[in-house]
Protein backbone atom coordinates (compact mmCIF):
# COMPACT_ATOMS: atom_id res chain seq x y z
CA UNK A 1 0.00 0.00 0.00
CA UNK A 2 1.85 3.25 -1.09
CA UNK A 3 1.51 6.62 0.24
CA UNK A 4 0.77 9.53 -1.71
CA UNK A 5 2.25 11.69 0.58
CA UNK A 6 2.82 12.00 4.00
CA UNK A 7 -0.07 10.68 5.88
CA UNK A 8 -3.00 13.09 7.03
CA UNK A 9 -0.86 15.63 4.88
CA UNK A 10 -3.35 16.49 2.22
CA UNK A 11 -0.24 16.99 0.03
CA UNK A 12 -1.75 14.45 -2.85
CA UNK A 13 0.56 12.79 -5.05
CA UNK A 14 3.86 13.45 -4.98
CA UNK A 15 5.60 11.05 -7.21
CA UNK A 16 3.16 9.83 -9.72
CA UNK A 17 6.22 7.43 -10.86
CA UNK A 18 6.61 6.04 -8.47
CA UNK A 19 3.20 4.80 -8.02
CA UNK A 20 2.91 4.01 -11.56
CA UNK A 21 5.64 1.57 -11.49
CA UNK A 22 4.29 0.09 -8.64
CA UNK A 23 1.52 -0.64 -10.45
CA UNK A 24 2.61 -1.87 -13.44
CA UNK A 25 5.03 -3.96 -11.06
CA UNK A 26 2.84 -5.40 -8.99
CA UNK A 27 0.61 -8.60 -9.16
CA UNK A 28 -1.77 -7.63 -6.36
CA UNK A 29 -4.33 -4.71 -6.20
CA UNK A 30 -2.68 -1.60 -5.21
CA UNK A 31 -4.79 0.87 -3.00
CA UNK A 32 -2.92 4.16 -2.54
CA UNK A 33 -2.90 5.23 1.33
CA UNK A 34 -2.03 8.81 2.84
CA UNK A 35 -1.64 12.15 1.57
CA UNK A 36 -5.17 12.26 -0.09
CA UNK A 37 -6.76 15.81 0.27
CA UNK A 38 -9.28 16.14 -2.33
CA UNK A 39 -11.55 14.09 -4.66
CA UNK A 40 -8.60 14.99 -7.56
CA UNK A 41 -6.31 13.04 -5.89
CA UNK A 42 -8.13 10.23 -5.99
CA UNK A 43 -9.35 10.52 -9.28
CA UNK A 44 -5.40 10.97 -10.10
CA UNK A 45 -4.53 7.89 -8.04
CA UNK A 46 -7.14 5.58 -10.57
CA UNK A 47 -5.76 7.00 -13.60
CA UNK A 48 -2.61 5.98 -13.08
CA UNK A 49 -3.61 2.85 -12.37
CA UNK A 50 -4.75 2.05 -8.50
CA UNK A 51 -7.30 -0.37 -7.96
CA UNK A 52 -8.55 2.07 -4.89
CA UNK A 53 -7.49 4.68 -2.54
CA UNK A 54 -7.97 4.98 0.85
CA UNK A 55 -9.10 8.05 2.47
CA UNK A 56 -9.76 9.21 5.96
CA UNK A 57 -8.69 12.89 6.78
CA UNK A 58 -9.71 14.46 3.61
CA UNK A 59 -13.49 13.49 4.17
CA UNK A 60 -13.11 13.11 8.27
CA UNK A 61 -11.78 17.26 8.05
CA UNK A 62 -13.86 18.75 5.79
CA UNK A 63 -16.83 21.08 6.66
CA UNK A 64 -19.07 18.48 4.41
CA UNK A 65 -17.83 15.68 5.41
CA UNK A 66 -21.02 13.58 3.42
CA UNK A 67 -20.44 15.77 0.29
CA UNK A 68 -17.29 15.10 0.06
CA UNK A 69 -17.15 11.26 0.45
CA UNK A 70 -19.78 11.74 -2.66
CA UNK A 71 -17.53 13.80 -4.26
CA UNK A 72 -14.51 11.15 -3.68
CA UNK A 73 -16.78 8.85 -4.51
CA UNK A 74 -17.70 10.54 -8.40
CA UNK A 75 -13.92 10.97 -8.27
CA UNK A 76 -12.38 7.15 -8.08
CA UNK A 77 -15.56 6.09 -10.84
CA UNK A 78 -14.24 8.99 -13.12
CA UNK A 79 -10.41 8.21 -12.81
CA UNK A 80 -10.91 4.32 -13.17
CA UNK A 81 -12.94 5.04 -16.77
CA UNK A 82 -10.18 6.93 -17.44
CA UNK A 83 -7.72 4.06 -16.26
CA UNK A 84 -9.58 1.62 -18.70
CA UNK A 85 -10.39 3.36 -21.36
CA UNK A 86 -6.37 4.55 -22.43
CA UNK A 87 -5.10 7.52 -21.96
CA UNK A 88 -4.08 9.27 -24.72
CA UNK A 89 0.12 9.14 -25.05
CA UNK A 90 1.65 12.55 -23.64
CA UNK A 91 3.60 14.52 -26.61
CA UNK A 92 6.53 16.88 -26.56
CA UNK A 93 4.58 18.96 -29.42
CA UNK A 94 1.38 19.83 -30.52
CA UNK A 95 -0.22 18.22 -33.15
CA UNK A 96 -3.24 18.06 -35.27
CA UNK A 97 -6.34 15.64 -34.18
CA UNK A 98 -8.78 17.29 -35.69
CA UNK A 99 -10.62 16.01 -39.40
CA UNK A 100 -9.72 18.39 -41.96
CA UNK A 101 -11.94 17.26 -44.60
CA UNK A 102 -15.49 16.03 -44.52
CA UNK A 103 -16.50 17.72 -41.26
CA UNK A 104 -20.02 18.76 -42.65
CA UNK A 105 -21.98 16.47 -45.21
Amino acid sequence: MPLGSPIGSGLGIINPLNIKIIVEQCKVPVILDAGIGSASDACFAMELGCDAVLVNSAIAQAKDPIGMAESFKNAVIAGRQCFLSGKMKKKQFATATSPTSKIFS
